[in-house]
């Protein structure tokens, strides 16, 4: 390979930091200046460089140009500043990226784009995107329902890209063992199909067998090729989400963050909640704001754990009620989306169905004492709701969980405020600690990096062939235990800066269940072992 070859590529580069000994060996000598710095050198003076950015768009590219020459440097920068980089790299600044990505476009990043059209390219694609690299993890979207900002059609590629980054900056995943794809479907957004510098397919979303063939074609593809992959779907449309899910996740070992890693989390948070009003989860009564795939996906993990717990699967469904833009849902609404079914209700057991179209009436009808928000309606978790939640239970768990910022349903100092400081609060969005009453509540977010990355560290380093439903729980328990929840304010998830910490928890969690179901393939016998070997360290070697 010759020098400059080196140099562009983000794998093998050092810049500054090769030794003259290696600059010798690779033909370097006159390419660098003469200093050898460290890693660590570098790293200070690329933040010294970061923090002349004025804005978090501005950072995000800036650190993009050090991913794209350098993905040790880059994941050194990023462990060590996880808290203050996760905001920047991923989600919210990453909205604004997707939305210009054809005009930002400089460097494909290693992703790999999939197109619709050529379902005969999908071999030789993946194989160069793969570029003669062991692949282990893919994060694939096809773009159609990004969170909070929508169809977004092969600008959507950007999610793959950041999902990843989290997966290494948090978990320790080898960047050169991932790959982040789209499959371009084309797009509903017309403005994107106008826009002259827009990089994807013009046309509209292809829809039935086609599309369905597409990705089994895919799929298959990628199983052979990449034989111990884990497959990662991220932010497809909630009419195909669970369909794919459904199909895979006993076949393969796969998972979906909007259905099951905002599921996953959000049970984390419950279980945190239980831990201060020491209440049984069976207990409850969950109102789910937003039926779309993130909503019913939570909404389906949580009672699947009431059933695990001991009620029957009716029992538990009577304990759930789902708030869409037709209000309640009830069972003879014909645009029920399969995921959206189990939870209607019968209307026959409402005297007052004709005002539960509006969500307070459906609060004092339905009495929760869980509140979860997904409908990217922003501030409609009001005053007079939180009240209302505040008469079902002494104290209620309120989760505005839509992102970004400008879409949450309330503010958690609203929340702490118009609740004098009895709900139990997790947001979708960081949030500042808010002291009211001499008390500093900490708010936990409702992060699925909490969860995603140790998940897919566990995948990997069991081997595992599946991803079972107790994997999943073993994962949204392992959440508890790091912070001391008797102290008043306590957050019921932990704060992304432990997000290492907790994904080595989860990893062994996963993995030691892996191993119990008997779905573990390493062959490391000790899973704590499996997982720390298989980490990987931002260090020049």
């Amino acid at each position: 390979m010759s020098a400059h070859k080196i140099l562009n590529d983000p794998f093998l580069n050092k810049g500054t930091a090769f030794t003259m000994e290696e600059r010798k060996k690779l033909g370097l000598i006159g390419l660098l200046p003469p200093y050898v710095q460290t890693i660590e050198e570098q790293a200070t003076q690329t933040y010294a460089q970061l923090r002349t950015k004025s804005s978090d768009l501005e950072k995000r590219l800036f650190l993009m140009e050090i991913f794209n020459t350098n993905r040790r440097l880059f994941y050194y920068l990023f462990s060590h500043h996880l808290e203050e980089f996760n905001p920047i790299v991923y989600d919210p600044t990453i909205a604004e990226t997707i939305e210009g990505y054809s005009n930002f476009f400089v460097d494909p990043q290693y992703a790999g784009y999939l197109d619709i059209n050529h379902p005969e390219d999908i071999e030789v694609s993946l194989i160069n995107a793969a570029g003669g690299r062991e692949i282990r993890l893919i994060v694939v979207t096809d773009a159609e329902e990004i969170l909070g900002i929508g169809d977004w059609g092969t600008n959507g590629v950007d999610i793959s890209v950041g999902k990843l980054m989290v997966y290494t900056g948090a978990a320790g995943i080898d960047p050169s063992m991932v790959l982040p794809l789209v499959i371009d479907a084309g797009t509903n957004r017309e403005e994107l199909r106008n826009d002259p510098n827009y990089l994807g397919n013009r046309h509209e979303r292809i829809r039935g067998d086609r599309y369905y063939n597409f990705i089994d074609n895919f799929v298959n593809t990628a199983e052979r090729l990449f034989p111990k992959l884990y497959l990662h779907w991220e932010d497809f449309g909630r009419s195909n989400a669970a369909n794919i899910l459904e199909k895979y996740r006993k076949k393969i070992p796969t998972f979906n963050d909007d259905i099951q890693g905002t599921g996953i989390v959000t049970l984390g948070g419950i279980f945190g909640s239980l831990a201060v009003t020491g209440e049984k989860l069976t207990d409850q009564t969950y109102l789910c704001f937003g039926g779309g795939t993130a909503g019913a996906g939570i909404a389906s993990r949580v009672h699947r754990e009431m059933v695990t717990l001991g009620l029957s699967e009716e029992e538990a469904y009577k304990r759930f009620f789902m708030v869409d833009k037709q209000g309640l849902l009830f069972d003879d609404m014909d645009d029920l989306t399969p995921e959206q079914r189990p939870f209607a209700k019968n209307r026959a057991d409402f005297a007052n169905t004709d005002t539960l179209t509006s969500l307070l009436e459906v609060i004092k009808t339905v009495k929760p004492t869980i509140l979860v928000g997904t409908s990217t309606q922003p501030n409609t978790f009001t005053k007079e709701i939180v009240e209302a939640m505040c008469q079902n239970a002494d104290r209620p768990m309120i989760f505005p969980l839509s992102n970004p910022t400008k879409l949450a349903e309330a503010r958690a100092e609203d929340l702490i405020t118009w609740s004098d400081g009895k709900a139990l609060v997790a947001t979708g969005i960081p949030a500042d600690t808010v002291t009211y009453k001499g008390v500093d509540y900490v708010i936990g977010q409702a992060n699925n990096a909490l969860i995603y990355p140790g998940l897919g560290l566990g995948m990997l380093a069991s081997e595992a062939s599946l991803l079972t439903d107790e994997m999943i729980g073993e994962a949204a328990h392992s959440l508890s235990g790091i912070i001391d929840m008797t102290k008043p304010g306590a957050p019921v998830l932990p704060p992304f800066k432990y997000v290492a910490e907790v994904s080595l928890k989860v990893a062994e969690a996963v993995a030691k269940k892996a191993q119990e179901q008997g779905l573990s393939q390493s062959k490391e016998i000790d899973m704590a072992k499996a997982v720390r070997d298989f980490k990987w360290t931002p260090e020049y070697r």
